[in-house]
């Protein structure tokens, strides 16, 4: 893009879902605040935080931080959703121009925000941020590099490796993604899925402000799979190779059995038969467990509940 084409210094969402964040809260608005500040049109930014059914204190810290941040916006779920459905509502929300998407924790640093509007006016629609250092345990650390690479390897979409929520985007991508209608929402994928220009930087993630990760290893698989089975039919064409290959196996194994039995040296013995049931009951049941999952998913689908629930807003036009 011509230094003629560049884009006008846009006004800024900063969108952050919260669970359980409590003692983070101050330090998140005074950190984003503070840098917000330091932009071009820093009275035309927005703070908008979703709480997504916190059951601590996180919703009454962010009303009682209303005063000293006018810009902040507050949303209230009705309960927990989940960090892809409380994302979903900031970005259904978000007025900027452009949205700048952190988690609540403070790993994901809002100083770094500069880095970002600085490839979006030289003319990216979407830049993510590529981690190049994670602070998490080392078998998380390898379960994320497992998923990406799986995901990259089996998904149509070209989703960017080690790269997560942490973006800025442009108004016209937030639209195109307020557009897509699925309920399980794996956002980096459907984000990459809307193409435009899209650039990565690398970043460190850091450690997080305050508490502990809110992402149990139930919630991490079920994402996981959500990113897998939303952009890929591969484990289902894995599923027919495998009844092939057992099909073809079962096949050769019984040639095998009869030319035995012809030369009157038939395989004998308990052990093998059931061994061989044992073998094509689990694969029987693998095939069947994938093809649950793309059922489920659709069942999910089909009843077309939304995605989260308002119970409550506030900001600068409303008191709740």
């Amino acid at each position: 893009m011509s230094v003629d084409s560049r884009r006008e210094f846009p006004a800024i969402t900063v969108a952050v879902p919260l669970f359980n964040e409590e003692p983070g809260v101050e330090q998140l608005l005074k950190r984003v605040s503070g840098v917000l500040e330091d932009l071009p049109r820093s009275d035309e930014h927005e703070i908008l935080c979703v709480d997504d059914g916190s059951d601590d204190g996180t919703l009454d810290a962010l009303i009682r931080m209303r005063s000293p941040y006018p810009n902040l916006r507050i949303i209230s779920l009705t309960r927990n959703f989940g960090h892809q459905a409380a994302l979903s509502a900031a970005l259904d929300a978000a007025r900027g121009e452009a949205v700048f998407i952190i988690d609540g924790d403070l790993q994901d640093d809002p100083s770094l925000l500069p880095r970002f509007i600085d490839e979006y006016v030289n003319g990216a629609d979407v830049v993510y941020a590529v981690r190049r250092q994670r602070p998490e345990s080392l078998w998380l650390r390898a379960a994320y590099a497992i998923h990406y690479r799986l995901l990259k390897l089996m998904s149509n979409t070209a989703i960017p490796l080690d790269a997560g929520d942490f973006s800025l985007l442009s108004r016209q991508t937030v639209d195109h993604m307020k557009t897509l209608p699925e309920r399980q929402r794996y956002l980096r994928g459907l984000r990459a899925w809307v193409g435009s220009k899209q650039v990565g930087i690398a970043v460190e993630r850091g450690e997080r402000f305050a508490g502990s990760s809110k992402y149990s290893i139930r919630d991490l698989v079920r994402l996981s799979l959500d990113g897998l089975l939303a952009f890929s039919i591969i484990p289902l064409r894995i599923a027919t190779f495998v009844g092939a290959a057992t099909v073809v196996a079962g096949a050769g194994y019984g040639i095998f059995v009869l030319i035995a039995r012809i030369a009157g040296a038939a395989p004998q013995g308990f052990a093998t038969l059931a061994l061989l049931q044992v073998i094509f009951a689990g694969m029987i049941l693998l095939v069947l467990g994938v093809i649950g999952e793309y059922i489920g998913r659709i069942y999910e689908e089909v009843k077309r509940r939304p995605v989260y629930l308002i119970a409550d807003e506030w900001g600068p036009e409303t008191d709740g």
